[in-house]
């Protein structure tokens, strides 16, 4: 029914073996976003092949930030401002000794991740509706988490002060940024020094099968973030620290 040749010629370019259960469980995930997308918008891009390269392959490209032995660790990641589930859904689909919270603030594409996740049949993948200023400041979610992954949320500065604040020390955020994103990322150094990270490494490259270009900036987290942050009253979006 799928041809999944672009799909497989992708894993192969990232290292990644994909098993018939996995196959399985994408053509399911993306026949439920297709079909919740024609009352619900969850995506623009719904062509199985795109889907495959822009999203899939996309989400899985942190392996090439990420170290083979971290990748292979039972880590407790967190993906901020998930949408439709990327990366966080795919990740765990190739990771799945992974704990995944898929967080965003809106109910109705947290409960059609419920449903993916039931349909799916994940373990361990913990979908939660809220905002990340305010759950980053509940004892929970706080300093929690050994990665933070986000994809398309908003501009690196305050990203940053989203995402940080959820992370341990010694953990990692890593944002998946467009590879013209150098002016953001040096207007993100007040911020991402205030949260208590560092820019551990940037990785550019094209994204598998397409001529994307991709920039995943990794932040490491060096010592606890202050309490100050992150700030409330949507102030890290509207009045981001730079």
């Amino acid at each position: 029914m799928y041809d999944d040749s672009l799909l497989k010629k992708g894993l192969e370019e990232l290292g990644l073996d994909c098993s018939d259960l996995q196959l399985k469980q994408l053509h399911q995930y993306y026949e439920m976003m297709v079909e919740v997308n024609r009352v619900m918008n969850l995506t623009a891009i719904t062509e199985y092949s795109e889907v495959c390269v822009k999203h899939w392959l996309d989400s899985l490209c942190l392996v090439k930030a990420v170290s083979e032995g971290e990748l292979a660790k039972p880590l407790n990641v967190v993906d901020v401002g998930t949408g439709a589930g990327f990366p966080g859904v795919p990740l765990k689909i190739f990771f799945p000794q992974w704990k995944i919270t898929l967080m965003d603030s809106l109910g109705k594409r947290v409960r059609f991740l419920e449903q993916v996740v039931s349909e799916l049949e994940l373990t361990d993948v913990n979908c939660v509706h809220g905002r990340a200023e305010e759950l980053g400041r509940q004892v929970n979610y706080r300093e929690q988490y050994d990665l933070c992954v986000s994809r398309a949320v908003t501009r690196m500065a305050s990203l940053t002060e989203l995402c940080l604040p959820l992370v341990a020390v010694g953990g990692a955020m890593v944002a998946y940024k467009s590879a013209e994103s150098d002016e953001e990322i040096t207007e993100a150094g007040k911020a991402i020094l205030a949260m208590s990270g560092t820019i551990e490494r940037q990785e550019k490259f094209l994204v598998p099968c397409s001529e994307y270009g991709r920039n995943l900036v990794v932040v490491r987290k060096k010592t606890q973030t202050s309490t100050k942050y992150p700030r409330g009253g949507g102030k890290p979006m509207k009045q981001p620290l730079m």
